[in-house]
């Protein structure tokens, strides 16, 4: 049985892989600034501590998996909210790391999260771990954080990061908010839907996070996304499709930049991402299919 420090365990990912590593055995831990609010959410098996320094110096922590950061898309990107991106993702990871460092006894292995959105907006280009990137505001995020987790390596301690793509989940996530237009008649691509979607389903994402936990010979970039990756267009014909309502009206992309400014990009561009590097390891994905995972996390929630 190993133990588990979990950071950013109330959000979506967090919840779930807190819930699969209870099922599993293990013992897990969560760091938050509220934890009588973590306790409300992730229930009384997970212990929650307010910071590392609280944990006992004689309880051991195997593995962490670094979750935490403020929403991305859930206010306009001003100066202020990129800052407060950038310090809840870099500086928060680092003042993590520091904290480990006073240990006596130190964790084998640092998974962090990361995004899609490391490469900036791609097209239509097929994107690998060892693809470039184009210069945006998403990626100097995403490179900031990776390389505040990266500094783990100096420790002694294996540091693998994998760059998330859009969540497919029942509750919560993106689908949430893309499902009620269309539940109403009013669904349809983004500006021309020509734009590619990394998804992957939430099962498939925590099952990744546990497999580069549990294989220690794996480090560095992992791409976080299933193996067929859909436009805008197609993701909007199948989403239609579960829900068995029309997708006939298109959004503008200037409606879109007028009402989100810069964050508008994260949807007017993408990434054609593959997971290249967690299949070349063994990684198996259960759900490979856009329409699947639609079908399964749709009717899973229509059925709560």
């Amino acid at each position: 049985m190993a133990a588990f420090l979990i950071t950013g365990a109330t959000g979506l990912i967090g919840q779930a892989l807190c819930q699969r590593l209870l099922n599993n055995g293990e013992t897990v831990f969560a760091l938050s600034r509220n934890c009588q609010k973590a306790a409300k959410i992730l229930g009384s098996q997970v212990q929650c501590f307010e910071s590392v320094d609280s944990i006992p110096a004689d309880q051991h922590i195997d593995v962490v998996i670094n979750l935490a950061g403020a929403p991305i898309v859930d206010k306009r990107w001003s100066d202020a909210r990129k800052q407060i991106l950038v310090k809840s993702r870099v500086d928060y990871t680092r003042e993590l790391i520091d904290k480990l460092s006073k240990r006596s006894n130190l964790p084998h292995s640092f998974i962090s999260g990361s995004a899609v959105g490391w490469y900036g907006n791609q097209e239509d280009t097929i994107v690998t771990e060892s693809s470039s990137f184009k210069p945006e505001f998403s990626h100097e995020l995403c490179e900031q954080w990776e390389q505040a987790a990266l500094s783990a390596e100096s420790l002694g301690i294996r540091v693998a990061i994998v760059r998330t793509g859009l969540v497919v989940a029942p509750n919560g996530g993106f689908l949430s908010k893309m499902t009620l237009p269309f539940k109403m008649g009013l669904g349809g691509p983004i500006s021309d839907g020509q734009q590619y979607m990394p998804w992957i389903h939430l099962d498939d994402i925590c099952r990744l996070f546990l497999f580069l936990a549990e294989n220690r010979s794996l480090t560095g970039v992992y791409n976080g996304a299933a193996p067929r990756p859909v436009s805008n267009q197609q993701f909007s014909k199948a989403l239609a499709k579960t829900l068995n309502r029309p997708a006939f009206f298109r959004v503008p992309s200037c409606v879109l930049k007028a009402s989100m400014g810069e964050m508008a990009d994260l949807l007017l561009g993408g990434q054609r991402a593959i997971p290249e590097k967690a299949q070349a390891a063994g990684f198996e994905f259960l759900y490979t299919d856009i329409q699947s995972a639609l079908n399964d996390v749709l009717n899973s929630s229509d059925s709560k």
